[in-house]
């Protein structure tokens, strides 16, 4: 059965949206809800408790999130992407520790990449790994923009353990580099939510730093010094933060037809063509972020490149053109659409940020 956003966690989504933008914080208590809702077994295997939800499921869950809470969806994203890296690459055991876990919501998983200095490319890290003399690693640096800091129970970090040189994949991650999955318990992992952002407020999005954080060699996920070959595979699943974007514009189209109704402005031609125009490029998002999820494409991995180009420049148009809709009503500070504005703005900052979905999407023509 198909993990469904229902009508009660929707409403609270919606509510939650409105109270984390205006205090800049996370929602405890609804992100408790999504823990029991079922939706974060989407992306994990039948085998180990899960949904087993392909790319197109997860764009699927992860739109209707974002229809009612951007900040919420961006949460969950990062919860799928790391569920189907450790059924991807995880070892048998950390298959069988952490996959149920994460289905049922007792385990909650983020992403900590990005650094000051890597540059979106990740290919500069400052943090790093150490072998340690018993075999364990030590941990060192810090780590910023990570979605999920201070909520999530399970972090998936990306250190520089070796060589710092650009691997195959050339523009996103680089040889040397490994991902380690470690406990938000681990005394050497330290949250900060002191980022303030203009958007994705309730997002959790902070820092993280690594200090005497040690490891065992067991919560290494896949190959000592290869993580770009993991990195440069999540594009293949069609999984795309377009459908964030999706769940965005949807909201915002759905801010412009209600205020259309409410006020009549539906017996004006001239409003309603406004109107068409805009649903229609709401389809043509939907549409790209569909062929990703479906991977019906020649090329996958490009596809899923430019849904998320597509999807979120879109998404922040129609909602530029939701808040002159809706004019004065669209204007004021933390109103729906200024809210939804904020937040589609920053899908296209997050990794792979747009520049460098262009920066891929180019390097195929040379490959």
């Amino acid at each position: 059965m198909k993990p469904q956003l229902g009508p009660e966690l929707a409403a609270r989504l919606r509510e939650s949206a409105e109270k984390s933008a205006a205090a800049g914080e996370p929602d405890r208590e609804v992100l408790a809800a999504l823990r029991a809702s079922g939706l974060l077994a989407t992306a994990v295997p039948r085998a180990h408790g899960g949904a087993g939800g392909d790319g197109a499921e997860v764009n699927r869950v992860v739109a209707e999130i974002a229809a009612a809470n951007p900040s919420v969806a961006i949460i969950a994203f990062q919860h799928f992407a790391v569920s189907a890296r450790i059924a991807e690459w995880g070892t048998g055991e950390q298959q069988r520790r952490l996959l149920p876990r994460l289905a049922d919501g007792s385990v909650l998983a983020a992403s900590a990449w990005s650094e000051n200095g890597a540059g979106a490319a990740k290919q500069n890290l400052a943090s790093t790994g150490v072998r340690t003399p018993d075999g364990r690693w030590a941990l060192s640096g810090a780590k910023t923009f990570t979605t999920g800091a201070a909520v999530a129970d399970l972090y998936l970090v990306l250190v520089k353990t070796g060589g710092d040189e650009a691997g195959a994949e050339g523009a996103y991650g680089a040889a040397g580099q490994t991902f380690f999955l470690v406990g938000a318990d681990n005394p050497g992992l330290v949250p900060d939510l002191g980022l303030d952002l203009a958007g994705m407020r309730g997002s959790a999005t902070g820092l993280l730093a690594l200090d005497g954080c040690v490891v065992s060699d067991e919560d290494r996920l896949g190959p000592e010094g290869h993580a770009a070959p993991i990195i440069a595979g999540v594009r293949e699943t069609g999984a795309t933060l377009g459908a964030v974007s999706a769940g965005i514009a949807q909201a915002a189209f759905g801010l412009a037809l209600s205020h259309a109704r409410s006020r009549g402005l539906l017996e004006l031609a001239t409003v309603r063509h406004r109107l068409v125009d805009l649903a229609t490029r709401l389809e043509t998002v939907h549409a790209a972020v569909e062929r990703a999820g479906a991977r019906t494409a020649p090329d996958p991995g490009l596809a899923t490149l430019h849904s998320k180009l597509h999807a979120t420049a879109t998404a922040e148009g129609i909602c530029l053109d939701v808040a002159r809709m809706l004019g004065s009503a669209g204007y004021g500070a933390g109103t729906a659409a200024d809210r939804l504005l904020a937040d589609a703005r920053g899908v296209g900052l997050m990794g792979p940020t747009n520049d460098l979905c262009r920066e891929l999407v180019a390097l195929s023509w040379s490959s």
